[in-house]
């Protein structure tokens, strides 16, 4: 047989190395990141299997914390990754991030500009662009839910306070904590920073909304505007 263009597909690994038969075998934490993605994608393409496919992915992402943030589009400029195997992917991230946050503890309460960026931290100081995003409070403080308001570039980050109080308004929330991230490490607001907050802040007091602070995220280190005196 001309083997010209022949690719073998997973069913023509050995057993002991198929994700799936694996994952049976010794249990989904014997896997590691790549033939967990492997598995969710099912299958390849013509031209690369699903653990070829799952080794690009993580190979451009570098990490899960990394692909957490990538959006569809981005997973859909991988050759062999269509709409449907990135939503797929953009799915499963979205629920493992759902099910880490989930706690049959009470509500966590912000009292400090310290709990609101704690709260965030670890995911958006790793961003690549910036990301706009709201921590939605009852009026006892408690964390109603962080939302995610907008993606900007790599030094702004596009916000309209409309899209920022919708599901603020539809969840209720008595007041609001802003965060966005600052892809370069450095948390130093900019004037564009100071103007969107007060923009925001006007808007909230028309629709009775409060908002209490805007957190800028750096790499490890954060800014409170309300704390430095700049709302």
């Amino acid at each position: 047989m001309d083997s010209t263009g022949y690719r073998p597909t997973i069913k023509d690994l050995p057993e002991d190395i198929r994700p799936r038969e694996r994952l049976l075998k010794e249990g989904a934490e014997a896997l590691s990141d790549i033939e967990i993605l492997a598995i969710l994608l099912r299958t390849g393409s013509r031209e690369a299997t699903a653990l070829d496919l799952a080794s690009m992915i993580m190979s451009r992402f570098e990490n899960l914390r990394r692909l957490l943030g990538a959006t569809v589009e981005e997973l859909g400029e991988i050759k062999g990754v269509g709409p449907a195997k990135a939503c797929q992917i953009k799915a499963a991230l979205e629920l493992g991030r759902r099910t880490a946050q989930y706690s049959d503890q009470p509500r966590r309460v912000i009292k400090t500009p310290d709990d609101a960026a704690a709260l965030v931290m670890e995911e958006m100081r790793h961003f690549d662009r910036e990301h706009f995003r709201a921590i939605l409070l009852n009026t006892k403080n408690q964390v109603i839910g962080t939302d995610k308001v907008s993606v900007g570039t790599l030094n702004s980050s596009v916000v309209h306070p409309r899209e920022l109080f919708r599901n603020a308004i539809k969840r209720g929330a008595a007041s609001v904590i802003l965060l966005h991230n600052h892809p370069s490490g450095d948390p130093a607001p900019s004037r564009e920073d100071k103007d969107i907050t007060h923009r925001v802040m006007e808007a909230g007091k028309i629709i009775g909304i409060e908002v209490l602070d805007h957190i800028i995220i750096g790499d490890n280190k954060f800014i409170s505007l309300k704390a430095h005196g700049l709302i």
